[in-house]
């Protein structure tokens, strides 16, 4: 039987990030793909226009639809809205493995999480969360902290997070400067990841790819390290490949179908 997967995020106009990112990717990687709709953005690789949030009756009605019907083996949740929207949809979340995408704001600088739905992200959905994947900028708005500048505070940070409820937390490094990227997957140990920094603007949804790859690998029965490892290699293709595609004029998309497009 085919392995599936849900994406409970907002939806991407531009299809680079949010659930239309979230979709490529598990179709990337073998899984299928179901979707919870929480918020409508009007939006495109240089700007977001408007967000309109879906009512929180709507968000759970789309998810007892899918639970009713469809085996999912892994929940990706990225963009979630307000506190309304959060505190009708933690009590509802079935007992899946959960990976809680914090995302906060658009590769064009636009605020996707509202300051009063922080606490309420942390209360509600931290302690679900099977895997945390913030990157350094929303985990330090996570933790009131100044952002991460070495791999020390990088950890230090981490196990934080994971005081908060995750069981695994993964720091992505991709704000950090140098020619490598480090991100760190922390649990009982760490598993430390390292590529290239590949010069493009376009990474748009890299975020979104990676935890909802993760997600993929989480359905198909994958352990935590072996799905980061997986999904790590695979994003990495994915920002390599992504100048191939030459969608809009601001930041563009990664290539989710580099391994199967010619």
């Amino acid at each position: 039987m085919t392995k599936a997967a849900l994406t409970i995020a907002g939806s991407d106009s531009g299809g680079g990030a949010g659930i239309q990112a979230d979709l490529k990717a598990f179709s990337a990687l073998g899984v299928y793909g179901a979707s919870v709709l929480t918020a409508i953005t009007a939006q495109n690789t240089r700007t977001v226009a408007a967000v309109d949030p879906v009512h929180p009756e709507m968000i759970l009605a789309q998810l007892h639809a899918v639970l009713d019907d469809i085996d999912i083996g892994a929940i990706k949740i990225g963009m979630v809205g307000g506190p309304e929207a959060i505190a009708a949809l933690a009590p509802a979340l079935p007992d899946r493995p959960l990976v809680l995408d914090p995302v906060m704001i658009a590769k064009s600088g636009a605020a996707l999480l509202p300051d009063r739905a922080v606490a309420a992200l942390i209360a509600g959905l931290l302690p679900r969360a099977t895997l945390l994947t913030p990157n350094l900028p929303e985990a330090a708005r996570l933790l009131d902290a100044p952002v991460a500048r070495s791999e020390a505070e990088m950890l230090e940070q981490a196990h934080a997070l994971r005081a908060l409820g995750p069981h695994w937390v993964l720091m992505k490094g991709g704000h950090a400067e140098g020619p490598v990227c480090t991100d760190l997957l922390v649990g009982d140990g760490v598993l430390r990841l390292t590529a290239p920094r590949i010069v493009t603007r376009n990474t748009h949804g890299t975020g979104c790819s990676l935890s909802a790859a993760v997600a993929a690998g989480l359905a198909q029965g994958m352990d935590m390290d072996a799905a980061v490892t997986r999904a790590h290699r695979w994003l990495q293709g994915a920002i390599a490949a992504a100048d191939r595609l030459g969608i809009g004029r601001g930041h563009g998309p990664v290539h989710h179908f580099h391994e199967v497009w010619a």
